[in-house]
């Protein structure tokens, strides 16, 4: 689930943080406001949080840093390595596991987190994710996660022609290889298994949405 992406998150480990930042322009959209993305995800935040792919840590730095209780999934090896090495993190425990095989929790979790990260998971192992969310967070849970979606499949077409047009070729490549999902399915999704969802665009390609549990929801 996801892994056949390791040897990119290799390949972007001691680079990850600089394209953040905005250095590389090809990505430039795709991380604008990302500390704001970031601030935003930590604060809508419950007290103990589960973080999937936590990469170079940027996110979980700002749940920390927020007072919130860390588990930080992270399959990548080298990107594990790189958060460690940040001080505020180093009490962090960064175990090994994607999105949707991870170690056994035995402390509770009222949020769930991730940023950048859900788009590595084809339409059904996203499906078979919430359905694992849905039966470990308690009713009032949260999934909160901020990736690149799109509205429709004529929007997420657009915007690929676009990258392309502009010589984005190494963007363009991305948003065809991986899993980018459309907004609608993701919020039937969460429904299925009982969750609200509401939507907040970020920027051109990236959106925030926060799905919280709610006991009698309506499942189709």
């Amino acid at each position: 689930m996801g892994r056949e992406f390791i040897p990119i998150f290799k390949e972007w480990a001691n680079t990850y943080d600089a394209t953040v930042n905005g250095e590389d322009p090809e990505y430039q959209e795709v991380f604008r406001y990302y500390p704001d993305l970031l601030a935003e995800i930590a604060e809508k935040s419950s007290a103990f949080v589960l973080e999937f792919g936590s990469g170079t840590g940027n996110l979980t730095l700002a749940l920390v840093e927020r007072g919130k209780q860390v588990i930080a999934i992270e399959p990548s090896e080298d990107m594990r390595k790189v958060a460690q090495k940040k001080p505020a993190l180093r009490e962090v425990a960064f175990l090994d596991g994607d999105m949707e095989a991870f170690p056994m929790l035995s402390d509770p979790i009222d949020t769930i987190v991730s940023s950048y990260v859900f788009h590595h998971l084809n339409e059904e192992e996203k499906q078979r994710a919430i359905a694992k969310y849905a039966a470990l967070l308690p009713v009032g849970g949260k999934v909160i996660f901020g990736d690149t979606m799109f509205l429709s499949l004529d929007h997420k077409t657009a915007t690929i022609s676009q990258a392309i047009e502009d010589g984005y070729l190494q963007l363009s490549a991305d948003l065809q290889r991986e899993y980018y999902p459309l907004i609608p399915d993701i919020d039937r999704y969460f429904r299925q298994h009982g969750f609200r969802s509401r939507f907040k665009q970020i920027n051109a390609f990236v959106w925030l949405i926060e799905a919280i549990k709610v006991e009698g929801a309506n499942k189709q």
